[in-house]
């Protein structure tokens, strides 16, 4: 109901801009080019836990984008999903790179799942918008897209804000898993050459992404069974002998935004990145 009220009330009431506050428009130009940046990038937290699948952001979480971002999370400002998505669609399209011409299988979008709490407190669920209209945008310009909410939160978690790096290790361990039914679709889209593609609004330690990671590895398909230690490479107690299921070796992530930090990690590396099929 109270999803449904803020999009009728935004179309009726006098609105300003969500980042700056300019008058008479919901998102003015300065802000809207805010969310374009230098373009995705690769992003990589210091430290980085185990398990992180190679993450792109479109942008660093800073100024308006930040602005943006808890406008729409926190304040119920859904008519920035489309712009925020948009955003998250280009780095949706440098994760999940450039379409190959053998592969049939759509680009599938699991994004982070929200708590029930937090769903109920907001409204809505951020993440979710956010991935709907990353993937109705990825259709439009001529790739086949899709959402796939197939993680579920198995227990309660704590408020991860105020948390350091190994305080959320220790919140999120064990916290998600995957949802009945959920690991045909995945199996499907590996076996057709789709990308499977981890999505959440904001990286900050890479905590969330690696615990998203280590619970698709509950993926049992075809020829493959994955079971506890997972075969990830990365995750605390992998025999680094063991293969990966094909999945984890196409699996990566998409961001809105990251911290600044993990973007200037990156410039300062003497290691090459691949930001769609290119490098920079």
């Amino acid at each position: 109901m109270r999803g449904w009220w803020q999009e009728i009330a935004g179309l009726v009431l006098p609105v300003s801009c969500e980042g700056c506050g300019r008058p008479r428009t919901a998102l003015c130009p300065a802000c809207a080019h805010a969310l374009t940046g230098e373009g995705p990038r690769r992003v990589r937290p210091s430290p980085e836990p185990g398990g992180l699948p190679a993450t792109y952001a479109a942008v660093p979480y800073e100024g308006a984008v930040r602005t943006l971002l808890l406008a729409h999370k926190e304040r119920g400002a859904l008519p920035l999903a489309g712009p925020l998505g948009a955003a998250l669609a280009g780095a949706v399209t440098a994760a999940a790179g450039p379409v190959e011409p053998f592969g049939t299988g759509p680009c599938l979008l699991v994004p982070v799942p929200s708590s029930r709490r937090s769903v109920r407190a907001r409204g809505h669920d951020p993440t979710r918008r956010l991935a709907m209209a990353a993937a109705g945008r990825l259709r439009r310009a001529g790739r086949a897209a899709r959402v796939l909410p197939v993680l579920r939160q198995r227990r309660a978690v704590a408020d991860q804000a105020g948390l350091g790096a190994a305080e959320r290790r220790a919140n999120l361990s064990g916290a998600l898993t995957l949802a009945p039914g959920g690991a045909g679709p995945l199996a499907e889209a590996v076996r057709t050459g789709g990308r499977v593609v981890l999505v959440d609004d904001l990286m900050t330690t890479g905590t969330t992404l690696a615990e998203a990671a280590r619970a698709l590895a509950a993926v049992c398909s075809a020829g493959y069974s994955v079971h506890p230690p997972f075969t990830i490479h990365g995750l605390p107690g992998n025999p680094e002998e063991a293969t990966p299921h094909p999945l984890f070796e196409r699996l990566t992530a998409a961001v809105l935004a990251s911290s600044p930090a993990s973007f200037e990690l990156n410039r300062n590396s003497s290691r090459t990145r691949d930001v769609a099929g290119g490098e920079w």
